[in-house]
Parts: C-alpha cells; structure tokens; sequence
C-alpha cells in the first residue's frame, strides 16, 4: 500500500518533469498550434478530473445530508474558486504583464515570477491528491484506488505542457537547457509537497473532506476558465484548442470507468 501513495503522490510531479524534459528535445518555441493542442487538452482533462474526481466524490460522501448533500461540494467549490482568484491578486497573473515584454532583465523577472505562479496554482492539486489517498486510506465507500490513480494520471497529463510551457521559453530566453529544465521541474514540486501535508493531516481533514475535495476542484476549474481556455483561444481562430478540450475531457471519462 506505500508503494502505491508513493506512485500516486509522484505521479503528478513526473507529468511536470517529462514536460520540463521536453526542453533537450525541442529547440525552438512549439508551434502556436501545438501549444493550443496541448492547453486545449490538458483543460479538458482537468475539468472532467474536477468533476468524477473530486466533485462527485465530494457529494457521495455528504449523501448522509440529504437533499442537502450538495451544500459541501457547493462551498467548497466556491471557496476553491475564490482562492485562485486571491491568488491572482497577490501574485502575477500568468498572463504576464505586457508592459514589461523586453530586456533581458525583464525577462528573468518574469519567467521567475511564472515559476512561482504555476508552483502557486499547483498546490490545490497535490492537496487534492492527497485528500483522496486520505479517503481511500480511511476506508471511505466513495473512493476507490482507481479514482486515486484516475485523478493522479488526469493531473499528470494537465502537468505535462506546463513543464513545456515553462522550459521551453527560459531555454529561448537564454538559459541552459539543465537550468531551464531544472525551473520547469520546480514548479511541480510543491504538488508532492502538498499531498504528503494534506496525507499527514488525515486525522484532522477526514471530517472536512468533502469540503477540501470540492474545494480543490473549485480551484483547478478557475485555472481552466482564467487561464486555459483563453490561452487556446488566442490570435488567429483554430478549432484545435476547442477539439483537443473534447479529446482530453474524453481520455478522463474513459480513464474514470476503466480504472474504476
């Protein structure tokens, strides 16, 4: 069984690794339209991980409540949601300010502070993991080990372009390929990070737990709406993006009745 938290805990930071790795691979920026694909798909795989794997669970396990078994997942949600939108406030958005678009300076600046947002915005999806192996460890009915490794490979996917995304442009900007990788990778760090927290504080969150996992959704779906969907819309108009969504929403709904 330690094996398998591990495996699952991992998983996620490998996603971000592989994708960062991509920078000894590629040598130039992908393609527009390959970045499109890649966003389009990893928002759909996260919105439909929100849903089978976080949302669902999260009402199955207030079903006790009622008619009011939706009340958890409602807050949580929003409490997720209205936390990515403080972050947004506290730290750089992601889309980074377009007044500062030059200099070398400049640059450093901002692929640091792009480090920091993505490790930021990361953090609600180790916790979501480790709120899940939490359930599941507890012997909870509405968690099974296949939603653990569901969610888990659903994360890694998403995880997969933001380690291109991050890499690919510092190594443009002049970095070293090692260092450049070596920041992508970084900013998956603190998933692990935070599923390990969330997993040694099972005691104290299992009666919470609906409430965190929807609260993780919450979150992971303001990433979707904010920054994803934007982002495969941007210049020229392409359905890429939008079939690619399809594509990544697909994958997890296969994944979630397979594994399940």
């Amino acid at each position: 069984m330690t094996g398998e938290i591990i495996r699952e805990i991992m998983v996620p930071f490998l996603g971000t690794t592989l994708g960062a790795a991509s920078v000894f691979f590629v040598r130039k920026a992908l393609p527009r339209a390959f970045q499109r694909a890649l966003t389009g798909f990893a928002a759909g795989v996260m919105v439909a991980a929100s849903v089978w794997g976080l949302i669902i669970p999260s009402m199955e396990q207030a079903a006790g409540m009622g008619k009011l078994a939706f009340l958890p997942a409602l807050v949580g949600l929003w409490l997720g949601f209205c936390f990515l939108m403080l972050l947004d406030k506290v730290i750089p958005h992601l889309h980074m300010n377009a007044a500062c678009a030059e200099g070398p300076a400049c640059h450093l600046k901002r692929s640091s502070m792009m480090v920091l947002a993505v490790a930021l915005h990361n953090l609600p999806e180790g916790m979501a993991v480790g709120a899940v192996l939490a359930g599941m460890l507890a012997g909870d009915a509405g968690i099974s080990a296949a939603a653990a490794v569901t969610l888990s490979l659903g994360i890694a996917i998403q995880n997969f372009p933001e380690g291109a995304i991050i890499s690919i442009p510092l190594r443009d900007e002049g970095m070293g390929r090692g260092k450049a990788f070596a920041m992508g990778a970084l900013s998956g760090v603190v998933e692990p990070i935070g599923a390990v927290l969330t997993l040694l504080a099972a005691e104290l969150i299992l009666p919470a737990l609906p409430y965190l996992l929807a609260f993780a959704a919450g979150a992971m779906l303001y990433v979707v709406v904010e920054e994803l969907i934007p982002e495969m819309s941007e210049g020229e108009h392409s359905h890429i993006g939008t079939v690619l969504f399809a594509v990544g929403f697909s994958v997890m709904m296969v994944l979630d009745i397979v594994l399940g």
